[in-house]
């Protein structure tokens, strides 16, 4: 597997006092030099961490791959075209959320879905899908022409060390396979941490877990080289 960092919340913390540090386009060459495949921001419709200038800056100075999380949007997918991230994550949003509560529903709005994500395909673009691992979500997504699917890993890691984990844990493994079994590509994400994520090892064939909240909170204590490696290490 590999590890994609996710640096919103170095602009969370950058923006909370309007200034320019710290700057999460350093963050990501640290990231990178750490052992990160990838860098995920999420370029989200009211930019309450990630700016415009954020994603065109790190276009021209990532030397590994940038993963842009958006909603649909026709103003961000315009920005996706013109810088062509090597992928796109399309995820839902809602103004009032702290973070993104659950995956997208492709099955209840496939023909939009296939619609949207149409240009972004024709420009090379690579398209996974933010879903949670529902055997109609994981159908669904099969039908509109996305390469990936990333599974929302958020209900296993709240249930995680609790009765009710297995359960959560088998919901991913299964939605897992079946992706794989119709040629979707599989990812995960949100809520992974240094305790929980050793259980992704025993889901066959995921290509990358996004990881970024986890990694900046232990940033805070041990620094943000230790906190990617020790994560690259645990996923390896």
């Amino acid at each position: 597997m590999l590890l994609g960092v996710n640096i919103d919340h170095v602009a969370t913390l950058r923006n909370a006092r309007g200034g320019v540090e710290p700057d999460p386009v350093k963050a990501a060459a640290v990231c990178e030099h750490n052992g990160a495949a990838s860098i995920t921001t999420h370029l989200r419709e009211d930019r309450r961490h990630i700016k415009d200038r954020d994603v065109y800056t790190l276009t021209n100075t990532l030397t590994t791959k940038l993963n842009l999380e958006m909603a649909m949007a026709e103003d961000i997918q315009k920005i996706a075209l013109q810088i062509r991230p090597y992928s796109i994550c399309l995820v839902p949003e809602k103004r009032q959320e702290i973070t993104t509560e659950g995956g997208l529903d492709v099955a209840g709005q496939v023909d939009k879905v296939i619609e949207f994500i149409k240009p972004l395909l024709d420009a090379g673009i690579i398209v996974s899908l933010f879903i949670d691992p529902v055997k109609e979500q994981v159908e669904a997504s099969k039908k509109t022409g996305a390469q990936f699917i990333e599974m929302h890993t958020g209900a296993y890691a709240e249930a995680f060390g609790k009765e009710n984990e297995e359960a959560e844990f088998q919901k991913l493994k299964q939605a897992a396979e079946l992706a794989q079994q119709i040629g979707l590509k599989v990812n995960a994400g949100h809520g992974l941490n240094y305790e929980n994520v050793h259980r992704m090892h025993e889901i066959e064939g995921l290509v990358e877990l996004n990881i970024g909240h986890s990694i900046i909170s232990r940033a805070v204590f041990t620094g943000l080289p230790e906190a990617v490696s020790k994560m690259a290490e645990l996923i390896k």
